[in-house]
């Protein structure tokens, strides 16, 4: 499976990955202030279901959050319930 991508705006950005049939999984967010985002929206397509693709999308923005010192609200449903279940994260949530 390819990587996931990141494109990274001065308000906005998202996380990505590209399918072998040109569908996108894609994890968006915004950003707030320096110091925090907010993830607001994941998107899998049907052809990548069952592979852990939406977990795959967080468990990236977890990881460049703690490189980068910033903190994760999850608006998104998805994203939420993700950090529900992944206790260790929970040094980049936001309280």
């Amino acid at each position: 499976m390819s990587e996931i991508e990141r494109e990274d705006g001065s308000s906005k950005g998202r996380y990505f990955l590209n399918g072998p049939d040109g569908e996108i999984a894609e994890m968006t967010y915004s950003k707030v202030g320096a110091s925090q985002i907010i993830i607001d929206h994941t998107e899998v397509p049907d052809a990548f279901r069952g592979q852990g693709v939406g977990l795959r999308l967080v468990e990236q923005a977890v990881a460049d959050a703690r490189a980068e010192g910033k903190t994760i609200i999850p608006l998104c449903p998805f994203a939420a319930a993700q950090f529900r279940k992944h206790a260790e994260w929970a040094d980049v949530l936001k309280r």
